[in-house]
């Protein structure tokens, strides 16, 4: 069983796929990391030897920061941004889109489920002109 940065890889998965569910590692950086250790990316985790996982061990812990420390520095980043009060960290508080992303329409995902509010809409018993 492949063990890399606290992480069990998918056996039947090729090994550049597999490195992906490693949290900082994407699809560019699984390529390199294996062409670094000089192995192939269709071979099989279950059929890595314990020098090739030994070798991927080695070159990550050396070259990449990944799971804990990762999301550790992600997570003061953010932390950071929110005690500075920068337009960011405001957002980041409020729970509502930092990129500039409009909000009157859309923005479900960031901001939740759909509050209803009494008083709006169409009102009732009002003819029309």
């Amino acid at each position: 069983m492949a063990r890399i940065a606290g992480i069990d890889l998918p056996k039947g998965k090729p090994i550049r796929v597999a490195l992906q569910h490693v949290y900082g590692i994407g699809s560019a950086s699984s390529q390199r990391i294996l062409a670094a250790t000089e192995i192939d990316p269709g071979i099989r985790v279950k059929d890595l030897t314990e020098e090739q996982v030994g070798l991927l061990r080695a070159a990550i812990s050396k070259n990449y920061k990944v799971e804990g420390d990762l999301r550790r520095e992600v997570q003061s980043n953010i932390k950071r941004l929110i005690e500075i009060s920068c337009y960011r960290g405001t957002r980041l508080r409020m729970n509502l889109p930092v990129h500039g992303q409009r909000t009157r329409t859309n923005a479900r995902t960031r901001r939740g489920v759909r509050k209803t509010v009494a008083g709006r809409g169409q009102r009732r018993g009002v003819a029309k002109k």
